[in-house]
């Protein structure tokens, strides 16, 4: 079954097709990886899904996405992965269910990358740089918080 992984980290190709024109980057989308390993998918015989759920940290809510590969042939999960977005307080021009749909977008963008191995190097995404971001000790904090909430060594 982890060859059916292999054959998708291998092939997939979702290239920064986007360009944020005020900030001048490329980036990838979470709709533009969808688009890009459902041919694979197919390949493959294997369902992907992504769930989200809303989880508070310290007092701010935060969207889990995970993302999980399944086998069709047994429907058993091949690899599982989670990542996490913040959601802002207040983002200009934004209601809240759009802010919601932005940290959940986001979230589901690096489950996807760490899922499938896409290299994001230093990718700033859609964003300006005046985002909200965690410090290097607030990462590491919230990291260990999570592995210590892992279950199952695919978690």
């Amino acid at each position: 079954m982890k060859k059916k992984l292999l054959v998708i980290q291998s092939k997939l190709n979702a290239p920064k097709n986007q360009v944020n024109k005020f900030w001048g980057f490329n980036y990838r989308s979470c709709e533009d990886i969808l688009m890009a390993v459902k041919p694979l998918l197919e390949e493959t015989n294997t369902t992907l899904t992504i769930s989200d759920s809303v989880e508070v940290l310290e007092g701010r809510f935060y969207i889990k996405a995970t993302a999980t590969l399944y086998d069709n042939e047994s429907w058993e999960a091949i690899a599982s992965t989670s990542a996490y977005a913040r959601e802002q307080e207040d983002k200009k021009w934004m209601d809240q269910s759009q802010v919601t749909g932005a940290a959940s977008s986001y979230a589901r963008k690096y489950a996807l990358n760490w899922l499938f191995c896409i290299d994001d190097n230093r990718d700033a995404d859609a964003m300006s740089p005046t985002v909200n971001t965690l410090t290097v000790d607030e990462s590491f904090e919230w990291v260990m918080k999570a592995i210590e909430s892992c279950k199952t060594s695919t978690e």
